[in-house]
């Protein structure tokens, strides 16, 4: 097999950040393994091993002829048999195939938000569909919406899984009291529901001043970036909640957090939860996609309904004030983790399935 991930950017995020570890891992169990960024690099390219074939596309528009063509002439320089596009790049894809019909498209759907795509994009992705060989998706609520929306019905549920970087550089010092750091792994966008944080650090601040929030996360500097800039100020948690921006270093960050959060609105299976659980740290999240078939409450975590602020500061609260249950769920969602969300099953079974398709 001779496969390429397709991303648009090399930006820190979940997509991206699965797009590099499919071409990782599959680079020591396949003949040739490339990943493309078709629009923008970013901090994340660092993490792409010396044995993956990179290609920076370049591309300038949706359709940008002679970034295609040179995606084109690259595919068949290397004998590229199947295209794995993550998330939007589905169309350069499907661009690509229209000048070499023998090459396969995998989508790969990361976008927890795929139920609720505007009617235009719903559209184009429903006939680019047509041409995919097979779609992988992060949960089942978006295989079943794959299944029931889009024209191809080749489509398989695999878990996201992460890989620890023992090399990382550490830069990143967060700020607060030592012991007393809650991180939230999510870029700033209105489906990581910040908003949610906030009304939970806003009480968290009256029953235990100690404790900080540290937002860790791309920044796009939009009107939900500065809402959330604007809330921070209007209830005086400043020196409670933190915002660092973009990091690469993201092990070296869970490290020095004592709990780990995540307040989603929607979800596929955040990657940022299995670095928390590959790093033993107790987890708050609420139940969105594919979370609650990892975390089970009082277990390996505690997690809660959507938009409840309320049961969310209970069981934050919960895990603050009992180190012991702190310490058992930490160590059970690793083995959770470990048993479930591991690179060697994830690949294998996805060779699988490509085999088959």
């Amino acid at each position: 097999m001779r496969i390429l991930q397709i991303i648009d950017s090399l930006d820190i995020g979940g997509a991206e950040k699965m797009a590099i570890n499919y071409a990782n891992s599959l680079a020591t169990v396949v003949a040739f393994s490339g990943l493309v960024a078709t629009r923008k690099e970013g901090q994340l390219k660092s993490h792409i091993h010396s044995n993956v074939n990179y290609l920076f596309l370049q591309k300038k528009s949706a359709v940008d002829v002679k970034a295609i063509l040179r995606l084109r002439k690259y595919c068949k320089d290397n004998n590229i048999n199947h295209l794995q596009a993550h998330s939007s790049s589905f169309f350069t894809a499907f661009l690509v195939k229209l000048t070499l019909p023998k090459i396969n498209i995998i989508w790969h759907d990361h976008n927890g938000l795929s139920e609720f795509i505007s009617n235009k994009k719903e559209v184009l992705l429903q006939f680019c569909s047509y041409f995919f060989k097979g779609i992988v998706v992060v949960n089942y609520q978006l295989k079943n919406w794959a299944e029931k929306t889009l024209n191809c019905k080749q489509c398989i549920y695999l878990p996201n899984y992460t890989i620890l970087n023992p090399s990382e550089t550490k830069e990143t010092v967060l700020l607060g009291n030592s012991g007393k750091k809650i991180l939230c792994l999510a870029n700033f966008r209105f489906q990581k529901n910040h908003f949610l944080l906030l009304d939970v650090a806003k009480k968290l601040k009256l029953s235990h001043p100690d404790w900080s929030f540290h937002l860790v996360g791309k920044d796009f500097n939009d009107d939900y970036s500065a809402k959330i800039k604007q809330s921070i100020v209007d209830n005086s948690l400043e020196n409670s909640v933190f915002i660092y921006g973009s990091r690469t270093d993201t092990q070296n960050i869970i490290e020095q957090s004592d709990i780990a959060i995540l307040t989603s609105q929607s979800e596929g299976l955040p990657v940022a939860l299995l670095e928390y659980g590959l790093n033993k740290k107790p987890v708050v999240s609420t139940k969105v996609g594919e979370i609650p078939m990892i975390i089970k409450d009082g277990i390996n975590g505690c997690i809660v309904d959507n938009y409840d602020d309320e049961a969310f500061y209970n069981s934050l609260v919960k895990v603050i004030d009992d180190s012991d249950f702190r310490t058992q769920i930490g160590h059970q969602l690793f083995e959770t983790i470990v048993e479930n969300n591991s690179e060697k099953a994830v690949i294998t079974n996805f060779l699988n399935w490509v085999n088959t398709i």
